[in-house]
């Protein structure tokens, strides 16, 4: 039996739209020669992505949200929404998306708030903190006769809308995708064992790095990584032996190759299959890979994954997960 006081997540969903594009037809939006769409293709591993200007945030976050709360038991309350995303400004002022989210879901009586500060990691971030204000909550309502009835939902979505935030330069092209955890303490549902972060702040500039240190965040891009997976599964009490698969963020290919090279690694543990069908969905990629590997019946029940991701600025995260089938 899991410990009460456990991360539990008790829902996991994604979204994506149905418009697929080829990286080849987003090359003069932004502002790519043949030649430099050819290295996303053949390099980094880009091909395809979903992506439809139609769409709003909300009709990204809002159908896994929805699909998510399906899970919630009757009598039970959701006491927090947060939304998690990577975009600092994703609306005017005036208008705040996590209580639309929830205002949109009929949970008017939830908190909402959001998180982005650690931009891609946010998700995993936010998860981390959000169960942390349950378990506070919780107290001495999680005795005796089983955990406390409070949930939190964890939302992601968010556009590509514009060519200066959908490249990143020799690194990714952005698409659009959403994805919902419905979350608790001591549920029946995945565990969450270990969550550990490693931020890297003379890189904090992003986007706005100099070439010099653009090369210099490269060449210590894998260790560093590496050591904050190799972390995470030390704080869960397990050897990387233990873990049945890596879901990964969908940044590119080649990095992930140098992660791999880095650890020595089997690559088929690290599941890649969506980096040439979806590309990086911003903080969403992790839940998207999890979606896909459930539902085509690769999750093992009782084995544990690694989820990994990194986000600009620059924040590298890893969360041990026990997935229960039920």
């Amino acid at each position: 039996m899991p410990d009460r006081a456990a991360t539990t997540l008790e829902r996991i969903e994604s979204f994506l739209p149905e418009r697929t594009v080829r990286v080849d037809e987003l090359a003069e939006s932004l502002g790519l020669r043949r030649a430099e769409a050819g290295v996303f293709r053949k390099i980094y591993g880009l091909d395809e992505l979903r992506f439809d200007p139609g769409n709003t945030l909300f009709d990204l976050a809002l159908p896994p949200a929805r699909r998510a709360l399906e899970a919630l038991p009757e009598g039970a309350r959701v006491r927090y929404v947060v939304y998690a995303h990577t975009i600092q400004t994703l609306a005017p002022p005036d208008l705040d998306p996590a209580r639309m989210i929830r205002d949109a879901l009929g949970l008017h009586d939830a908190e909402a708030f959001a998180v982005s500060q650690q931009a891609c990691v946010s998700s995993l971030g936010a998860i981390d903190a959000v169960a942390e204000l349950l378990r506070a909550e919780a107290g001495e309502s999680n005795g005796p006769d089983g955990p406390s009835r409070a949930y939190a939902l964890m939302v992601t979505g968010e556009r590509a809308f514009s060519p200066t935030v959908q490249l990143i330069p020799n690194t990714a092209v952005m698409a659009d995708a959403g994805a919902a955890c419905l979350l608790t303490v001591g549920g029946p549902g995945d565990i969450v064992r270990s969550y550990l972060t490693r931020t890297l702040g003379e890189y904090a500039a992003g986007l706005r790095l100099t070439k010099e240190e653009t090369r210099e965040y490269g060449a210590v891009y894998a260790q560093a990584l590496a050591g904050v997976m190799r972390g995470a599964v030390a704080e869960a009490g397990l050897d990387f032996s233990d873990i049945e698969m890596i879901i990964p963020h969908n940044v590119n290919l080649i990095s992930w190759r140098g992660v791999i090279k880095e650890m020595g690694l089997d690559p088929g543990r690290v599941f890649l299959e969506n980096v040439p069908r979806y590309s990086h969905c911003y903080a969403s990629d992790n839940f998207v890979n999890y979606v896909t590997l459930r539902d085509s019946g690769r999750l093992v029940d009782g084995a544990d994954y690694l989820f990994v991701s990194v986000g600009l600025g620059a924040t590298l995260g890893a969360m041990v997960v026990r997935h229960r089938r039920r």
